[in-house]
């Protein structure tokens, strides 16, 4: 174990300075393990508590999505770039995900992640629109590549890799008076229907459909940023769903692989005609939509539905709030279904809290833009009974030793 821990840090590119170095073995359910070792013969167990930020919303080694994996990946894999061949995973799936939402959202174009999928929705805005100028929001997150880098909503991350793109604009999220700054030279405005990174932020009662309003009147393409909050995470299938309202396009990942690696924008069949023509091939990939992956993700999508699992999610968040948010260590608990929240009012304590967690065998994290507290997402298919254990083991084992 110590051999490949040295060679992780030794070949593996590095994000930190101080990764957590939990090597894992194997992961079922709401649990990961370690590998075996005299003090844990089975290896230590982990909870779970944020699905690889929002991606294993169906729980680790789902059986119907390990099946769809193994049956696609004998069938075939790559065979194509995307877009040329007719491919069973890619056309059932986009017509599942079309099924879900509400009109016009009924193209689906596949890529391999998250940032590239808000990349491609950046593209088509401005091939729809003839415009430039991109309006995001403060102490938002959309991904890591250098397009998207330019409006992300955090300074701290960006600034050592600018010039970025010109002609963006931030905005404060939940102030309505911002939302004037949004004109004709506006080619599209892209949010978090609820701020993720920010700390979990939901929209102030009212905001997006003022963003919504604003944007058809100065004829500016709406783009959401689904990729934490889609399939089931806020207690509808889509936050669009939640608090009713339609953008232009909107952007998946994350759960929308059941754990292999897929993104996708999704808007009408007018606006992503775009793509087709002056140039042909506006937009190109060559794994996005692999079959294997196509196939996990509506595996996924069907476990969710068969299960009900979005419409669980909010009793279930609601009882992680009501067993924490009386505990004295606890500021405030902020919510949207099964994402929450914990805030605890200082970074020091966060920091203190992350160590007590993992010492108590729970894989938490914070948040980019809040380090104050920290992260409650765990696969959907948590139980009842398992909330209960996990709030009672977090207030015993870290709340009361802050």
């Amino acid at each position: 174990m110590e051999i490949l821990r040295k060679q992780f840090l030794r070949h593996v590119g590095q994000t930190s300075d101080a990764p957590l170095m939990i090597e894992v073995a194997r992961a079922e359910g709401i649990y990961f393990y370690t590998p075996p070792t005299p003090e844990y013969p089975e290896g230590k167990r982990y909870v779970d508590l944020i699905s690889g930020v929002s991606v294993s919303n169906v729980g680790h080694g789902n059986p119907a999505v390990i099946e769809a994996v193994c049956a696609q990946a004998r069938d075939y894999m790559h065979i194509m770039v995307y877009g040329e061949m007719v491919e069973r995973p890619q056309v059932k799936y986009a017509e599942a995900i079309a099924g879900l939402l509400p009109e016009p959202l009924e193209s689906v174009y596949f890529v391999n992640s998250g940032a590239e999928a808000v990349e491609g929705a950046l593209k088509l805005a401005k091939r729809h629109t003839h415009r430039t100028e991109i309006a995001s929001f403060y102490n938002a997150y959309h991904g890591s590549t250098h397009g998207v880098m330019s409006v992300m909503g955090g300074e701290e991350f960006v600034g050592a890799y600018r010039p970025l793109l010109p002609d963006t604009r931030k905005l404060r999220y939940n102030c309505f008076e911002d939302l004037a700054q949004i004109t004709e030279r506006t080619a599209c405005v892209l949010v978090e229907p609820v701020q993720g990174e920010s700390g979990v932020r939901p929209p102030a009662p009212g905001f997006l459909e003022a963003l919504r309003e604003r944007c058809s009147a100065v004829g500016a393409l709406l783009i959401f940023d689904e990729i934490q909050t889609g399939f089931g995470r806020t207690g509808e299938m889509f936050a669009l769903l939640k608090y009713g309202v339609t953008p232009d396009i909107v952007c998946l990942a994350k759960a929308l692989g059941g754990g292999m690696p897929l993104g996708a924008f999704v808007s009408s069949g007018e606006i992503m005609a775009g793509l087709r023509s002056d140039p042909p091939l506006g937009h190109i990939t060559t794994f996005g939509g692999h079959p294997v992956c196509c196939a996990a993700g509506l595996a996924a999508l069907t476990y969710m539905q068969e299960h009900r699992l979005a419409e669980q999610a909010e009793a279930k968040g609601r009882l992680f709030e009501e067993l924490l948010t009386d505990h004295p260590a606890v500021v405030e608990i902020r919510r949207s279904g099964l994402l929450l929240a914990v805030e605890l009012g200082s970074p020091e304590r966060l920091y203190r809290a992350m160590e007590l967690l993992k010492e108590a065998g729970y894989l938490s994290d914070w948040f980019l833009f809040c380090d104050t507290a920290f992260r409650i997402s765990p696969p959907l298919t948590m139980t009842e009974v398992q909330v209960r254990e996990c709030c009672a083991e977090i207030r015993a084992g870290v709340l009361d030793r802050l």
